[in-house]
């Protein structure tokens, strides 16, 4: 009896510590957003500062545009979201359900993208961004001006779709019953019609799943905005988060303010998705 006390009492505390030590950093963060500058180095370190300063976040706000930099951020993480729903959903829908040549030499092609990491093709896309013809005032041979550089397109367009977004999904449609999509054929609906009506309303989990996965990763996204736009005003979050760093200080408790106000949309969208997301990882063959 004792023996069987002990096992989920030792899992849960193995659970606490995990959670413990995942939320430290972020008490710590929101902590020092609301220091005085000389608290924030103070040995022992302080947890509750002495002074409540909350005006931080109004002077981090009006720092530079960040309403502008929100605007730009909420652009490309929407833009990223929904072009990798969409087309994500429609090559594992060909994956999953369709029948043709080559279906699983291709598949393995598209998951051996994924070992190559997004450093290595930085560069090449950058040119052919910047080479793109007849656009950014580029001539039919793409020289001249700066093509798809400085604009949401250039900033969407590389990260369109991916690799584990089709397998995600794939893993997914295969779980669903091919009884449904033979029903909707004999009643004459055409594959468009099954992906449509059929698959994407059954699979809300996964795309939920995926949409979070992608959201998160585009809007703390750095360094391919960072290289892309040299303007100011389509500067996103992430990067303009630099405002509070020069060459020899960093100002912490104005760079954590920020930092906060950036963190709190993507909680919202994981609070909200949730049910979803969990549900997801379960039925995709996520799970560990």
């Amino acid at each position: 009896m004792i023996r069987r006390l002990l096992k989920p009492t030792f899992l849960h505390l193995v659970l606490a510590a995990g959670a413990l030590t995942t939320i430290v950093p972020f008490l710590w963060m929101i902590s020092t957003s609301l220091k005085p500058e000389p608290e924030i180095f103070r040995f022992p370190p302080v947890w509750l500062p002495s002074a409540w300063k909350w005006d931080n976040y109004a002077k981090a706000m009006t720092a530079a545009p960040f309403g502008r930099y929100f605007l730009n951020t909420v652009i490309y993480a929407v833009g990223i979201t929904a072009s990798n729903l969409l087309f994500c959903s429609m090559a594992a829908y060909a994956f999953a359900r369709l029948r043709f040549p080559g279906r699983n030499l291709l598949f393995i092609l598209v998951l051996g993208t994924m070992m190559i990491p997004a450093q290595v093709t930085m560069v090449p896309v950058f040119i052919m961004l910047k080479r793109w013809p007849l656009l950014g005032g580029n001539d039919l041979l793409g020289v001249g001006g700066h093509g798809l550089l400085n604009t949401y397109t250039g900033l969407i367009l590389p990260g369109a779709v991916g690799a584990f977004g089709i397998f995600l999904l794939r893993q997914f449609f295969m779980t669903l019953p091919r009884e449904l999509e033979d029903a909707a054929r004999i009643d004459g609906c055409s594959e468009a019609g099954i992906y449509w009506r059929i698959i994407l309303p059954l699979s809300k989990p996964a795309m939920a799943t995926l949409g979070i996965f992608t959201f998160t990763a585009a809007w703390n996204e750095f360094l391919w905005p960072l290289l892309i736009m040299s303007k100011d005003s389509m500067k996103t979050l992430q990067v303009g988060l630099q405002v509070f760093q020069t060459q020899y200080t960093t100002t912490w408790d104005l760079l954590m303010a920020g930092t906060v106000v950036v963190t709190i949309p993507v909680l919202i969208i994981f609070l909200f998705g949730q049910r979803y997301f969990t549900r997801g990882i379960a039925l995709s063959g996520m799970k560990g």
